[in-house]
């Protein structure tokens, strides 16, 4: 069973932090769009493609590539964005995560965990293991915060090749100041004070939920992983890409080590792409979102190759190129 979590926090809209999307206007769309993609030939909700600023598409091409080939269901978790997403979906939160540095990311909590806690026990009758991806603008910087405020020594990923990290650390530490309290917190204040929606969910879901669950991304989800620790619950793996793993401004191996999980790494390749867009993913852009990383691991689970799949991601960039 694969969730497809999406969320808005304000913190996306601080100038710098995030480039999905393409511009600031866009950003509020870019988690319902990814999802709606998935599905649809383009997405509903806006007439346009999830993109960097330089046109680097959404990795969801990535997911849907895997997806068609696989045939997995895909049950997309609406967890706190602006915008209703124009397909069906299950209703967590409709309130995004606020500005870390003005105030308490989640106020309204506790009604996240319940309402996750309950899906993850029902959900239990359904499936004996879940993948829990996400799709939230900005979502590294409320993962730097939280795993800093758990007394982690880490730097998350970017989708830029040019990770922002000291103006994520510059946020950090003015939220923790903000809060006023030492650092490390216990895993409620942590994701409370400076987490996001997606987070929330993944942690209530975890509560309710007897299978085994794979997180479905890159850095954001070692937060995930970090906070399901303080909980006494224990992912099986987080499911990324190569592009995660070897991103030389991030610590990725070595804070998977510091919590003690396992990981999985999708090792794509599109350095002979016919399309600047792909070949640049070999170059440190975008690098992971909506479940790329675990997609493919389901394919390949499935006897699907890592061509087969890079093949198809190309067929789908040059479906969706063309009709512009």
């Amino acid at each position: 069973m694969f969730l497809l979590t999406i969320s808005n926090t304000e913190v996306a809209s601080i100038p710098g932090i995030t480039v999905a999307g393409g511009n600031p206007e866009l950003i509020k769309y870019t988690p319902v769009a990814d999802a709606e993609f998935l599905f649809y030939s383009k997405p509903i909700s806006i007439d346009a493609i999830p993109v960097t600023p330089e046109g680097h598409p959404t990795p969801a091409i990535i997911t849907k590539a895997s997806k068609i080939l696989a045939g997995f269901p895909i049950i997309v978790v609406r967890s706190g964005t602006i915008v209703e997403p124009r397909l069906p979906f299950i209703n967590i939160t409709d309130k995004q995560g606020r500005n870390i540095v003005e105030r308490t990311a989640l106020p309204h909590i506790e009604e996240i965990l319940e309402r996750s806690e309950i899906l993850g026990g029902q959900l239990s009758d359904v499936s004996d293991e879940v993948y829990i991806a996400e799709s939230v603008p900005g979502g590294t910087t409320t993962a730097q915060a939280v795993l800093t405020s758990l007394g982690y020594e880490s730097i998350v990923s970017s989708a830029s090749s040019n990770n922002p990290i000291l103006l994520k650390m510059e946020i950090v530490n003015k939220a923790i100041k903000r809060y006023g309290r030492s650092i490390p917190l216990d895993w409620y204040e942590a994701l409370r004070e400076f987490g996001d929606p997606m987070m929330a969910f993944a942690i209530g879901f975890s509560h309710g939920y007897s299978g085994r669950i794979y997180l479905a991304g890159g850095t954001q989800m070692l937060a995930v992983a970090a906070l399901m620790k303080e909980t006494g619950r224990k992912p099986e793996s987080i499911l990324t890409t190569k592009y995660v793993v070897n991103d030389r401004t991030a610590t990725f191996e070595k804070t998977a080590r510091d919590i003690g999980v396992n990981f999985y790494s999708a090792m794509l390749d599109f350095s002979e792409s016919r399309y600047s867009g792909l070949r640049d993913y070999e170059r440190g852009m975008v690098k992971e979102g909506v479940g790329a990383g675990a997609s493919v691991y389901i394919a390949e689970e499935r006897g699907i190759g890592i061509r087969s799949i890079v093949e198809k991601v190309e067929e789908i960039y040059e479906n969706i190129t063309s009709k512009k």
